[in-house]
């Protein structure tokens, strides 16, 4: 029983079981569940309580990828999409750090969600250096977890570099 439900954490319940694109499907419901967090006022007052959320999720998949190995036919397994899930987070939480013009807030910000989420999908998907280097030598947890974590860092950066010119 409870393996079933770490499993599930594995595949975000179930979401890693789409028929096409599982990664992409997590992201954007990893999307959804961030702007339906942020338009109810509770990234406001309680963002950090999920940040530290997020990095429990992000240790405990380790231990669970390595632990569940034999369950998926390969390591980093289709079927595995918690990584897309803390990946997906870095640039949204980003976007609370960033300022904006308060007349136009809420579509700027909404137009900065679909960009993070084109921009980690952008970079889970092509894995240029170094993710590709971690991807291919990392067999484990940590190499599973690190690649779309470092896709996140690289898609808040782009994020920021958009910012720096946005009208």
């Amino acid at each position: 029983m409870i393996n079933k439900f770490l499993l599930s954490i594995l595949t975000m319940f179930g979401i890693g079981y789409s028929k096409y694109a599982s990664g992409t499907v997590a992201s954007f419901v990893t999307c959804v569940i961030f702007y339906s967090l942020y338009s109810v006022g509770y990234l406001e007052s309680r963002g950090i309580y999920l940040i530290c959320i997020i990095i429990i999720i992000f240790f405990l998949s380790i231990l669970l990828i390595d632990k569940f190995s034999d369950v998926f036919d390969e390591k980093d397994a289709k079927e595995i999409v918690i990584d897309e899930f803390v990946g997906q987070n870095i640039p949204l939480f980003f976007l609370l750090f960033i300022p904006l013009n308060t007349a136009t807030y809420n579509k700027d910000f909404m137009i900065l969600i679909v960009l993070s989420f084109i921009f980690f999908r952008f970079f889970d998907i092509l894995k240029p250096y170094p993710i590709n280097l971690i991807d291919k030598k990392m067999k484990n947890g940590l190499g599973v977890m690190l690649d779309d974590v470092i896709a996140g860092i690289f898609s808040a950066l782009l994020i920021y570099m958009v910012t720096l010119i946005w009208p």
